[in-house]
């Protein structure tokens, strides 16, 4: 196929490089770089879709709110993605940033609309048209050349699906995701984008929290297909537990004061480029978003 001026310029054009996107997920001078993935593993219910949400919604945030202003493509393929949770994560931090303004503006509506303008949500509920979104995806990659984002919730949508239509041919089941991954990583080292994708875990762990038994580690092990483990340069492994130090009392005393969620992430990052690197974080989630413990 013959590539058009407009396509080798975006192709080549610098996009914004998202290392700076959270640093308090991420090693020091160890978030991603141009053309890395990172995968957000864990169980249903541990935080991962809310860390989406948190990053999506910095990236789309103008500066002067304390966003990077850059397009970001969210391929939901659990098809459970909030738009009212994201608009309300959106206004919250324009209203934070806004609040010092003289006088304070009520709700600067056409600032949230710009927001969104940058987002684009593509549904998918099959590998099959996973990929085909893949390919459609490089038309958007070159006609968008601030688009820096790749977001996936989750990679293992269809893994249950693609292993049943598989057979008994281990090959067979990981043919798609195979192929998704190697356009992918084509499309990555291309056009340099930033690429998160969350992945749940298979296994449940039944080792206790302060346990190091091999119990928890296998839970944590990566099942999918080796073309995409290749490709991931980046793992938080999300885990949640009752914070027995910090209790929520419900506004106007009506329910019984509960203790609050605590969430995890573990993160090892490795490229060739640099060493692997650890780094631990917790945060609660609150009407506004997430909220880190420093």
């Amino acid at each position: 196929m013959t590539e058009t001026a407009a396509q080798l310029f975006a192709r080549l054009e610098a996009r914004r490089c998202l290392k700076d996107i959270e640093p308090r997920l991420f090693p020091k001078d160890g978030g991603p770089n141009h053309g890395e993935v990172v995968e957000l593993f864990g169980p249903e219910g541990t935080g991962k879709t809310e860390v989406l949400y948190h990053l999506l919604s910095r990236c789309i945030l103008p500066v002067a709110a304390g966003g990077l202003e850059v397009d970001v493509v969210f391929v939901d393929t659990d098809y459970s993605l909030d738009m009212l949770r994201l608009v309300s994560i959106l206004d919250n931090k324009l209203n934070s940033a806004l609040c010092g303004a003289s006088p304070p503006p009520a709700s600067d509506q056409g600032t949230l609309h710009s927001c969104l303008s940058r987002l684009l949500v593509v549904h998918c509920s099959s590998s099959s048209q996973l990929l085909l979104t893949l390919h459609f995806l490089e038309t958007t990659l070159s006609s968008r050349p601030g688009l820096a984002l790749l977001l996936i919730d989750s990679v293992s949508a269809f893994y249950w699906l693609d292993r049943s239509e598989g057979g008994a041919s281990v090959a067979k089941q990981e043919e798609k995701l195979s192929k998704c991954s190697e356009l992918l990583g084509r499309l990555l080292r291309d056009y340099r984008i930033t690429m998160f994708a969350t992945c749940h875990a298979i296994r449940r762990s039944h080792a206790e929290p302060s346990s190091s038994s091999s119990s928890s580690s296998n839970a944590d092990r990566p099942f999918l297909c080796r073309s995409w483990q290749r490709l991931v340069t980046h793992r938080l492994i999300f885990s949640r537990r009752e914070d027995s130090t910090n209790i929520e009392v419900p506004a106007g005393g009506s329910r019984e004061p509960r203790r609050r969620q605590l969430f995890t992430v573990h993160c090892t990052s490795s490229s060739s480029s640099r060493p692997k690197m650890h780094s631990s974080s917790s945060f609660y989630i609150t009407d506004g978003g997430l909220e880190f413990i420093s």
